[in-house]
């Protein structure tokens, strides 16, 4: 007959999850005044960086607004000066002065606000990455509630799923999972999870979760489904090869071999795979489990092993 030792492996629990997935960072844009839309620098699914011209409002009112606000500064502060130039002579009042200086610093102010104003005329991506379907045309009224487009960083992204409440003291921040797309499920991506939230579902009994994985080769998208696996590692048991399970009329069973005889030994399975099968059992460090041969064992009967199994 052959038999083996048996070997000590760890109970590893995977836990699957559907999840879907955004950008690792993600804007909505629109312009922050009403005005009539000029120009559309972008195209549909171009990359840009940060401080990339989107689109552009019609911009005339905004900079005749600057240039009027220039000349009223310029007059303010020709004032503010042959004022101070009279105030040696004493022919002006510290009030006067005071006035003029007022005048100034709110003419200052309102430049800066049109030159505000006339900057917001222009819309720029606040983010690197992909520029989305751009809804509106060239002609129309758009105001701080217009959606212009959406521009999408995916070099990464982050993956949204629930867990089990059972699990929910098992995950943690930077635990390890496998995601893979529902169209490739052979191709594995590996990640890790990067929140977790702070209380159960009370309605699903589920706690959500977030994780990330790389997009290097940007072959992903946003709202891509996921199906993600979670490993978690438990206690460690005997792990025995399935042909050594037997089955009898009180549960399952192997045999081992104990100080050259034959031993019955009760078994509570645990988990299986096609490679083992991890078990609760009262074994001694020298048993050897049978593999071949357990027809012919009887308890307490002796044995002789011809060969010893991987």
């Amino acid at each position: 007959m052959v038999a083996s030792a048996f070997r000590i492996e760890a109970l590893r629990e995977v836990v699957s999850a559907i999840g879907s997935a955004r950008g690792v960072q993600a804007v909505e844009l629109s312009f922050e005044v009403t005005g009539r839309l000029e120009a559309v620098v972008v195209i549909p699914g171009s990359r840009v960086v940060a401080g990339d011209v989107i689109a552009r409002l019609d911009a005339e009112s905004a900079q005749l607004a600057v240039e009027r606000a220039g000349l009223v500064l310029a007059d303010a502060k020709r004032t503010a000066e042959r004022l101070d130039q009279l105030s040696a002579s004493g022919t002006t009042t510290e009030m006067q002065r005071q006035e003029a200086e007022l005048t100034l610093r709110t003419a200052e102010l309102a430049l800066r606000s049109a030159e505000r104003d006339l900057a917001n005329h222009q819309l720029l991506a606040p983010i690197a990455g992909y520029v989305g379907l751009v809804e509106v045309q060239v002609g129309d009224l758009v105001s701080p509630s217009t959606a212009i487009t959406r521009i999408e960083d995916r070099s990464s992204l982050i993956l949204e799923f629930r867990v089990p409440e059972r699990l929910a003291a098992m995950v943690s921040v930077g635990d390890a999972v496998q995601a893979t797309t529902i169209s490739k499920p052979g191709d594995i991506i590996e990640g890790r999870i990067t929140a977790v939230d702070n209380r159960i579902d009370e309605a699903s009994r589920t706690l959500r979760v977030q994780a990330i994985i790389g997009n290097p080769d940007d072959r992903l998208r946003a709202g891509m489904a996921f199906n993600i696996n979670l490993v978690f590692t438990g206690d460690e048991y005997p792990a025995v090869d399935p042909l050594a399970i037997q089955w009898g009329a009180e549960g399952a069973f192997v045999w081992v071999v104990r100080d050259a005889r034959a031993v019955r030994l009760p078994i509570r399975i645990l988990q299986r795979n096609a490679e083992m099968v991890l078990v609760d059992a009262a074994f001694e460090p020298s048993d050897l489990v049978v593999t071949e041969g357990v027809q012919a064992m009887r308890p307490g009967a002796d044995v002789t092993v011809s060969s010893l199994g991987n």
